[in-house]
């Protein structure tokens, strides 16, 4: 019995002796896969891109784990419905972002402020109502912007300030029936403007959108369809074919309504003056009584040009022509006097004819 206790206790204290350095082993080899690839858990890490697309997730993985030269995050089908300010604070290296098919209803302001190499932010299809004019302040890089499909009904003034170099803006399938013009005035490199299947009021809210959709269009921009809901009259018609003769009283109830009065100093942004190719805004600290200045729209402006440069060659026609009036009428006085003249001499030149008459009879008789 002492022989066959022997070995097992000879075998037992190896155990006991080599299990501090199989401890340490299985630690080093535990923590190998975590500093390989740092992918968070559910979410699938191929390069540069981790997708946590449909994975029922409630809150944002830890984005400290994302795996060394993350650009992109994808968080669609899942059920965000809120996210905190700082959610996004140490992921600075993001360049696109998809947060779409989620339920998130209100953005802090500050929430993407951090993102600024972010190029690309989809938001579709959440229950966005309203957005902060600050919630994409900071994000010069972004080129693509998704805000379809949520139940936005205004694009508030100051919202795309920042987004200069935005080429791609999505905004179909919301409950917006107006926009105003200054809010899309910063965008001046968009290429491509989604806004089909909203509700649009085709009347004076829209006359000032249109315009600008006019000068997107001139400088080789595109836009979708556009069909106006209301009035009745205009619906199902695309606005972007219905002729600005129809918008020409909305100048009359300016007019009447809210016309300048004299004297009363122009609401201008910030106090400063305004330029010449943005409609002035009123901002909040402006006076009381102060009037909002009307303003020319790009179309209107390039129409007036076109007709004073008509009215010119007109113009310049009608000198011509006056000019060759005066000189058929100098040409044909001119011809008249001759005519009377010539008129004057033939009777004298008959005279001689008759004196002649009888010398050439005794000539002929003598002979």
């Amino acid at each position: 019995m002492q022989l066959l206790a022997a070995p097992s206790r000879r075998s037992q204290g190896w155990r006991i002796q080599s299990s501090p350095a199989l401890l340490c082993v299985l630690c080093v080899l535990a923590g190998l896969p975590s500093w390989g690839s740092g992918c968070p858990s559910l979410c699938v890490c191929n390069g540069t891109e981790v997708d946590c697309g449909g994975r029922g997730l409630v809150s944002l993985p830890a984005l400290g784990s994302l795996p060394p030269g993350t650009s992109a995050l994808l968080l669609p089908n899942n059920r965000l419905s809120t996210l905190q300010a700082t959610a996004f604070s140490n992921a600075t290296f993001l360049e696109r972002l998809d947060l779409s098919n989620n339920f998130l209803d209100n953005l802090p302001a500050s929430l993407f402020r951090e993102l600024t190499n972010l190029t690309e932010l989809v938001l579709r299809n959440n229950s966005l109502t309203v957005l902060d004019r600050d919630l994409f302040q900071g994000l010069a890089q972004l080129r693509r912007l998704d805000l379809s499909v949520n139940g936005l009904s205004t694009v508030p003034l100051g919202l795309l300030d920042d987004l200069s170099g935005l080429t791609w803006l999505s905004l179909a399938s919301n409950r917006l029936h107006a926009l105003e013009r200054a809010a899309f005035e910063p965008l001046a490199n968009l290429q491509y403007l989604q806004l089909g299947g909203n509700p649009w009021e085709c009347d004076c809210s829209l006359r000032d959108f249109k315009h600008w959709m006019e000068w997107l269009l001139y400088r080789g921009g595109r836009v979708d369809a556009v069909e106006c809901t209301l009035p009745k009259d205009l619906r199902g018609r695309d606005i972007r074919g219905v002729p600005m003769e129809m918008f020409n009283y909305c100048l009359q109830l300016e007019d009447e309504n809210g016309g300048a009065k004299g004297g009363s100093p122009p609401c201008n942004r910030g106090g400063g003056a305004q330029p010449s190719e943005s409609p002035p805004v009123a901002d909040t600290s402006a006076p009381a009584d102060c009037v909002r200045q009307r303003y020319r729209p790009v179309s209107v402006r390039r129409a007036i040009g076109t007709v004073v440069i008509a009215g010119v060659v007109c113009g310049i026609v009608c000198i011509m022509m006056v000019a060759a009036a005066a000189y058929g009428c100098i040409y044909a006085s001119l011809m008249a006097k001759y005519q009377r003249e010539l008129k004057k001499r033939q009777p004298l030149m008959g005279d001689g004819d008759a004196d002649g008459d009888p010398e050439e009879k005794q000539i002929s008789s003598v002979a």
